[in-house]
Order: C-alpha cells, then structure tokens, then sequence
C-alpha cells in the first residue's frame, strides 16, 4: 500500500492532504523519513508521524450534516466562521467529504476514512450529487432545459450532460457527477438563470432526508456499504468493462489506425 493511502485509511487526513504531510517530511517509515506519498509500505512497518507511532486504523465513521448557510466547508477557519465540522458532537478527527460554498446549503458528509472521502470526490468514479436550484428569472424554458442536458461549455470546458427535473417555474432539481468549482451556479447562469438559493439534498445514494440545518446524524452500516459501492466497484468498473466490449481489434505493427491523428476534445 502506498504511504499517502495508508494514512488516509487510518484517519490521519484525507489522501492529498496526506500526500503534503508527507512531502513535508513529517513521517516516518521503520525510524527513517519518507518524503515520497507512493512509497510502498508492509503491514509489518512502523510508521509515525511527527514521532508519534500510527496503530491500527480506527473504526470508520462517517456523518451526514445539513450545512446552514455561513457555514464553511473546512475543519478549520482562520476567519473564525463556523465550519461544518464544529456541528458534529464527535471526539473523532473528521473533515468534510469535498465542500459546498459558504451560501449553500444541504447535505455535506463528513468521515474520518480518507480513503472513502478521496474515492467519492474523485472525478473518474462520477458519484452523482443532486442540488434543488431556486433561480431567477422565472419560467425556466424548454430551451434552457435542453442546455443543461446536453452540457454547457463554460470557462474551463465543457460540462458533463446534467440530470434536470423541473419542480416550478423557479426550482429545478439537477443532478450532476463532476465537482468543478461553482459548477452548478455557473450552468444556470449560462442559460439565464442566475441561481437565488442552492440545497443539496443527494449525495450518491443518500438523500437529505428529514435531517434539519444545522443537524447531523452518524450513518449505518448499510449506508456506508452502499456509498462504498458507489466507486471502485461502480463507475470505473462499469466504464472498463463497456471500453473492452468497445475495444477494435488489434492492429498489425506498422499498420495506422484510422483517424489516428485525431485528438479527441477535453471536456
């Protein structure tokens, strides 16, 4: 197992976190400082950080919270804002899986297992998140609709084909698995929809439920496994499996595929 990765999964922070503390050379493999996070490492090692001997992974948690708006998504604030970390009465040292902008609101989890927070968040594994969006300039029109369906070429690309119901003439419910930075008021936006209000209220497989702002509430078992089944064993196993079926046959050396020199576009 990779260093970053095993601190990650005994709670210490999550993977790219994990990957600096490394870097900064504050851990140790069998008495010696590793400063590479891929550094590969036995059950049997000792490995400390800052001098203090890691054990055994704790047990893992993970919370669902219904973030308020002013509240910020960090495990700390040098502002002073309340973070939504401060709302979970736990002892155990958790941080926010990904984040929401300070004036959204909704559900946010947060976990102590770096590895399941890093495999959530990570783009290739397309875990959906849903938001109910209050926009302005009422009624959202066919035409917008089928915008955000088809995707939206914003400043850093083109988005991935949203999900849309339409609960008004002022909410939408939209459901999307990229993570870019303000992503969802960037698409209404786009189309002429400034957004006045944004909830989250689905990560993955769990909804907000009745959960109040403000409040949180440890997840089961079963939740847990089902948000775990979302990654390794969901869309990129999905996606490896459909690109075999799809793959052409092999090529004899020297042979040129066709539209070789076409490059497919970012998106």
């Amino acid at each position: 197992m990779r260093l970053a990765k095993y601190l990650a999964s005994a709670g210490v922070a999550s993977r790219r976190a994990a990957e600096e503390i490394v870097r900064a050379g504050r851990v140790t493999v069998t008495g010696v400082v590793v400063s590479d996070p891929a550094h590969d490492v036995n059950p049997t090692d000792s490995i400390a950080l800052d001098g203090a001997p890691l054990t055994h992974a704790p047990a893992r948690v993970v919370y669902a919270v219904n973030k308020p708006a002013g509240v910020v998504s960090t495990v700390r604030d040098p502002q002073g804002r309340p973070t939504v970390v401060s709302l979970v009465p736990s002892d155990t040292r958790l941080y926010p899986v990904g984040r929401l902008d300070i004036d959204t609101t909704g559900l946010i989890l947060l976990t102590n297992d770096g590895e399941l927070a890093n495999r959530l968040t990570h783009p290739r594994f397309e875990v959906e998140k849903t938001y109910r969006v209050l926009v302005a300039h009422p009624p959202v029109r066919d035409q917008a609709i089928r915008a955000l369906r088809n995707g939206i070429v914003l400043d850093d690309g083109r988005t991935a084909p949203a999900k849309i119901r339409r609960i008004a003439a002022d909410t939408l419910e939209l459901t999307i698995h990229e993570g870019r930075k303000r992503q969802v008021k960037r698409m209404c936006e786009a189309v002429g929809h400034p957004v006045r209000r944004l909830e989250r209220v689905r990560f993955g497989s769990l909804g907000l439920g009745e959960l109040k702002p403000g409040a949180s509430r440890r997840l089961t078992a079963a939740e847990v496994a089902r948000l775990s089944e979302l990654t390794p064993a969901g869309a990129a196993a999905r996606r490896s499996a459909s690109a075999s079926s799809a793959a052409p046959p092999r090529r004899r050396a020297g042979s040129a595929a066709p539209g070789a020199r076409r490059r497919a576009a970012g998106s």
